[in-house]
């Protein structure tokens, strides 16, 4: 009879603590802290796929930047070769141009005056051995090593020890083509204006008035650049720099 009256007390105890334990469990702080667990994964989740997106962003950075090098090292290429084209050229004129003046020393009075008024023109002194030398080291620190301050210093040694003479022109003519390149452009724009001024009868002057008007349109001398492109083509129609500043001046009019 004891035994009975005791699992009668004790059962409903057992099962009152169950409950107990049952009720805790669903109780609000119980509830919060799984709710913040789930947060956490939520969170490191979000974490994880930002970090993802940052080093998709990043890879499409680096390739776009590795297409702006090779676009910017198309563009340095076509500018070396350009000015290496000038450089052969002049070259080739310069070569001509002496093998003319050893044939022409005799004074040409005859016809003088026979078809009418012409142009005046300046007779440049031509080269030794040894100024063509200097000029050609200049040339080769332009047009293959690259070394535009060397490059400049020479220039003006250049200039000052062989003044006057043919190749000094051409030298002021790339004193302003490596001026432009650095760019320095109001050293450019007197360089050229040296040419254009100075030696308007000299073959270089076309060349040197065209890339003026370039100078100073990058300067912003919108007005001044198209008057000397203008001064081109009515100076030097028959120039390859005439048919350059037409382009010039057609896509600003267009």
């Amino acid at each position: 009879m004891r035994k009975r009256l005791m699992a009668t007390v004790i059962f409903p105890l057992a099962l009152g603590q169950a409950g107990a334990a049952l009720a805790q469990s669903s109780t609000p702080a119980f509830q919060s802290s799984a709710s913040e667990a789930q947060r956490k994964a939520n969170s490191s989740q979000a974490t994880a796929e930002l970090f993802y997106m940052i080093q998709q962003l990043q890879g499409d950075v680096r390739r776009l930047q590795g297409q702006v090098e090779e676009q910017r090292h198309l563009i340095n290429k076509l500018q070396e070769q350009g000015r290496d084209r000038y450089i052969d050229l002049d070259q080739r004129i310069l070569d001509l141009s002496e093998k003319v003046s050893e044939k022409a020393e005799a004074p040409q009075s005859a016809s003088a005056g026979s078809s009418g008024p012409a142009m005046e023109t300046k007779e440049y002194r031509q080269p030794d051995s040894e100024e063509r030398k200097r000029y050609e080291q200049i040339q080769d620190l332009i047009r293959n090593q690259k070394k535009y301050d060397e490059a400049i210093g020479r220039i003006y040694e250049f200039i000052d020890t062989y003044p006057e003479g043919d190749l000094t022109v051409n030298a002021y003519y790339w004193l302003g083509e490596v001026y432009l390149v650095k760019p320095q452009l109001e050293q450019a724009k007197q360089a050229f204006t040296i040419v254009a001024t100075r030696y308007p009868d000299h073959r270089k002057a076309p060349d040197a008035v065209y890339k003026l008007g370039i100078t100073l349109d990058r300067m912003g001398e919108k007005d001044e650049a198209r008057r000397r492109m203008e001064q081109v083509l009515s100076s030097y129609p028959e120039s390859s720099s005439a048919k350059l500043a037409e382009k010039y001046l057609s896509a600003e009019n267009g």
